[in-house]
């Protein structure tokens, strides 16, 4: 009977749909479009190329709220460039040091 349980259980894990996260080009969208979707999306992955080294594409999570961040990990304040902006306010998740805690 236990076996039956454990093997339900795990077809059924893996029966439900994972959770991809999307990946948008911020210089094609406004910031105010950009915080909407990690609004309604909570995170996505924003790409945007590098203001130092040409065709060299650079990309991160960023989030809503520092709660969508995964564990060990904090959202602090980090910049985007935008179609409207070169600096689109946004939280990025980077690793909790001691001085967090």
């Amino acid at each position: 009977m236990t076996k039956k349980i454990i093997l339900s259980l795990c077809l059924l894990i893996v029966s439900l749909p994972a959770h991809a996260i999307s990946r948008y080009s911020t210089p094609t969208l406004t910031c105010d479009r950009i915080q909407q979707i990690l609004r309604a999306e909570n995170s996505a992955i924003l790409r945007y190329p590098s203001p130092r080294i040409s065709d060299l594409t650079l990309y991160d999570v960023y989030v809503s709220e520092g709660r969508f961040c995964a564990a060990g990990e904090r959202g602090v304040t980090a910049y985007v460039p935008a179609s409207d902006t070169r600096q689109c306010r946004v939280l990025e998740c980077k690793e909790r040091t001691d001085n967090d805690r």
